[in-house]
């Protein structure tokens, strides 16, 4: 049982560098994908209260849903569609400030505004999965959620 502790009351990078060896110490030992992706969205929720927190992971060739915290979502996305899907396809972050100015965004809640999706690369730099959170806020991500998201995300792998 691992106790996580962050003051929240502090500025975005001085959480994300709260929270970093927190995560690092609860998926420590635990090689179980599935496993670690849950832990990881639940401590992201908690501590940013984020509209929706979750993974796709890639099977069959397309995005499945996986762990997520949040209301309920797309099952699954295609290779190239909307922001989960061209993250995998570019392999690379995509930061939206407005979801309703980005090309063929999948809409599964209209609540949402804004968004960012991180992709996941196995051992042959393959995509295996992407992070993605959405915001009910425009302009809710930035750089500082690129650079810690990407972090996040090389810990779970690792």
């Amino acid at each position: 049982m691992h106790t996580v502790s962050i003051n929240t009351q502090l500025g975005k990078e001085e959480i994300y560098l709260q929270l970093l060896p927190q995560l690092e110490a609860l998926l420590h030992g635990e090689k179980d994908f599935i496993a670690n992706l849950a832990n990881t969205c639940a401590l992201l929720k908690e501590t940013f209260k984020w509209w929706w927190v979750g993974f796709y992971i890639v099977k069959n060739n397309e995005l499945v849903l996986g762990p997520f915290q949040g209301p309920v979502a797309c099952t699954r996305i295609a290779f190239g569609k909307g922001v989960c899907g061209s993250t995998w396809q570019k392999k690379e972050t995509i930061i939206v400030p407005d979801v309703h100015q980005f090309p063929g965004h999948i809409a599964c809640s209209s609540a949402s505004l804004s968004e960012i999706v991180v992709p996941i690369f196995g051992s042959n730099r393959e995509v295996i999965a992407v992070l993605d959170v959405d915001s009910e806020f425009l302009n809710h991500f930035d750089e500082i959620d690129k650079l810690y998201l990407e972090k996040i995300v090389l810990i779970i792998t690792n």
